[in-house]
């Protein structure tokens, strides 16, 4: 199989990669390398795969690149994004640009592609919004839905809320209506919290990255609210899974969606994941306190029932097991963390 990933040179992008260069499968790279460290993950990579095949562009703007991408391959898993609310906020115009333009843009050359490869696109669960109708209880020091035990399924009604929220609902219903319209083979996956080993977590984005990179190398970690948010975590090899399962069974013009995350078996507060990791360390990880952020909120946990019915598929790797191997990773590449 030949695969194109847009920003392949990202945490997600640089570990699905390597897990399919190395069944044999062929990989072409496609990044602008505007973040951080996606430099150092593409050295890493051609390291250990020298024969994948690496283009430099943007999804904005480079359309023809884009388009010759798109008709070698079978597949198109598009992670290229703008991941931040807080960015978006400060800079709208290029939140929009890359998310709903470049999604556009990469739609279109998928229906103009001869081949029409399958097309994957990783989307939010903050095309959910808020969620404010929904009610919230605490109990036993963290935050839970009163009357969704199992979680938020796919039924929850869309309410973009934020730039960010508005630019990804945009390519997540784009997607979908390609499918219908055109009769593509795509599937929007909703995810939450994904983690694993070549993260560059930030604090406005990547959480558990976050504070296990700060934990190891001392710096300040600033809880934003009362650290009984909860989120439900998954490993990257667990969405790697899922991904691969619904590209072999899309159909044209199905335009599936399936919320995506470690559902109600693994979540994480982030008082808990402090915890984790002092226990870890063997020792006191300090962090203060701070008023909420807008549009924080106190719990999103996903319902991944559908895509366990529909695809077979299951979250394996629990939360103290991933956390481990995050943290393991951190502490072996503490010279990659200069740049963040």
């Amino acid at each position: 199989m030949k695969y194109l990933i847009t920003g392949g040179a990202g945490f997600t992008g640089i570990n699905f990669a390597d897990i399919l260069l190395s069944r044999g499968d062929n990989v072409i790279v496609f990044d602008n390398f505007s973040r951080a460290g996606t430099l150092e993950n593409i050295q890493w990579l051609l390291e250990k795969h020298p024969k994948v095949r690496i283009l430099q562009g943007d999804i904005r703007i480079d359309q023809q690149k884009l388009f010759e991408a798109v008709s070698e391959v079978d597949v198109v898993y598009h992670l290229a994004a703008q991941v931040a609310v807080t960015t978006s906020v400060i800079d709208p115009k290029s939140d929009f640009e890359i998310n709903a333009l470049g999604t556009f843009n990469l739609l279109e050359s998928v229906r103009k592609s001869k081949n029409q490869p399958a097309f994957i696109y990783a989307s939010t669960n903050k095309v959910y919004g808020g969620m404010e109708e929904v009610a919230i209880i605490e109990k036993d020091g963290r935050y839970q839905y009163r009357d969704l035990p199992d979680g938020i399924d796919e039924s929850m009604p869309l309410n973009f809320h934020s730039p960010y929220g508005c630019s990804k609902g945009a390519g997540d219903q784009y997607t979908r209506d390609y499918a219908r319209i055109y009769g593509l083979r795509t599937a929007v996956m909703r995810q939450s919290c994904i983690y694993g080993k070549h993260q560059l977590g930030v604090e406005d984005q990547g959480w558990v990255a976050w504070f296990t990179i700060a934990a190891v190398l001392g710096r300040k970690i600033t809880i934003y609210g009362d650290g009984k948010q909860v989120r439900d975590v998954l490993y990257v090899e667990d969405l790697f899974k899922v991904w691969d399962l619904t590209t072999k069974q899309l159909q044209p013009g199905e335009g599936k969606t399936f919320n995506i995350g470690g559902g109600s078996t693994f979540q994480l507060s982030l008082l808990e994941l402090i915890d984790h990791l002092q226990n870890l360390m063997g020792k006191k990880v300090d962090h203060t306190f701070a008023d909420w952020r807008p549009g924080d909120q106190r719990i999103y946990v996903s319902n991944p029932s559908k895509a366990q019915q529909e695809l077979g598929w299951k979250a394996e790797v629990c939360p103290e097991k991933g956390v481990q191997i995050l943290y393991e990773w951190v502490n072996n590449n503490k010279d990659i963390f200069k740049y963040i």
